[in-house]
C-alpha cells in the first residue's frame, strides 16, 4: 500500500482541528474548517508535484561554455557549482537599457539574500543578468544584498539558450545538476502569459516569491493591479 493510499481524507483530519478564536461565529468556524481541508489538500498537492518534479528523465547536457563577469573576473558555469552539485541560476531583469532593476525581480532576490547562507549548506545559487557586471554590481549593494552572487552575461549566449533571446529583458528561473564533469539541465519554470488563468498573472506554482504568499492569506489577497515599487522606502 503507498502512502497515498493510507492517507486519511483530507475532510477527516481538518474535523480534528480544535482552534477557535474569540467571537468567532458558526458559520465563520464551518467555513475555516472547509479551507483548512483544501489546505491539507494543497499541501498534498505540491508535494506529489515536486515528487514529480524530482522524477523528471535527465535533461539535456550543457555542452556550450558560457561564460559570465562576476566578482572575481570571468567564470564558467562549472565555477558557479562551488562544490555542490546543483545550480539554481536566477535571470533577472536589469538589462543595459534599464535604468534600475525591475520591481518584482527586486522584490523577490530581496527575499532570498537572507537565506542563501542556509540554502548553500544544499546547492549553490547565482543571479545572472544582461548589464555590464559593475553595473549589476552597483545595484546590488544599493538594494542591500550581503549573499547574493551577481554574474553578468556579457555575450548573451547563456540569455540565448535558457531566457528568451539573447538580448532578452526576461525572467528565469533554471536548475542545474553536475554528475562529475556532465552538467545536464534539470528543470525551468515555463509559465507564460498565454498559460495565465483569467485575471491572474502567469505565476509559476508554488510561487517563488514570499511577497504573494503573503499577500494570499489577507482579505485583498494579491489585488489585480498592484506591483512593488521601488521607491525610497524600500530601500534598506
Amino acid at each position: 500500500m503507498s502512502d497515498q493510499d493510507r492517507r486519511v481524507p483530507a475532510a477527516t483530519l481538518a474535523s480534528k482541528n480544535e482552534s477557535h478564536f474569540p467571537n468567532e461565529s458558526d458559520a465563520y468556524r464551518s467555513a475555516r474548517n472547509a479551507l483548512l481541508a483544501e489546505e491539507i489538500e494543497l499541501r498534498r498537492h505540491i508535494w506529489r508535484v515536486g515528487e514529480m518534479r524530482r522524477a523528471l528523465p535527465p535533461g539535456g547536457e550543457v555542452t556550450t561554455d558560457y561564460r559570465f563577469e562576476g566578482a572575481h573576473g570571468a567564470v564558467g558555469l562549472d565555477a558557479m557549482f562551488g562544490d555542490k552539485d546543483t545550480l539554481i541560476v536566477y535571470n533577472m531583469m536589469y538589462g543595459p537599457t534599464r535604468r534600475r532593476g525591475c520591481p518584482m525581480c527586486t522584490t523577490l532576490l530581496s527575499s532570498w539574500d537572507p537565506i542563501v547562507p542556509h540554502l548553500e549548506q544544499r546547492l549553490a545559487l547565482a543571479v545572472v543578468a544582461r548589464s555590464p557586471y559593475p553595473r549589476i554590481a552597483a545595484y546590488g549593494i544599493e538594494r542591500g544584498w550581503k549573499h547574493l552572487k551577481l554574474y553578468a552575461d556579457p555575450s548573451g549566449d547563456f540569455t540565448r539558450d535558457f531566457v528568451g533571446d539573447r538580448d532578452a529583458d526576461m525572467p528565469a528561473y533554471t536548475v542545474f545538476h553536475r554528475d562529475g564533469a556532465t552538467i545536464r539541465h534539470f528543470y525551468s519554470a515555463e509559465g507564460s502569459p498565454a498559460m495565465a488563468d483569467p485575471g491572474q498573472d502567469p505565476h509559476t506554482a508554488p510561487d517563488m516569491n514570499p511577497l504573494w504568499i503573503l499577500l494570499d492569506t489577507t482579505p485583498g489577497g494579491r489585488g489585480t493591479d498592484w506591483y512593488p515599487t521601488l521607491d525610497d522606502k524600500t530601500r534598506p
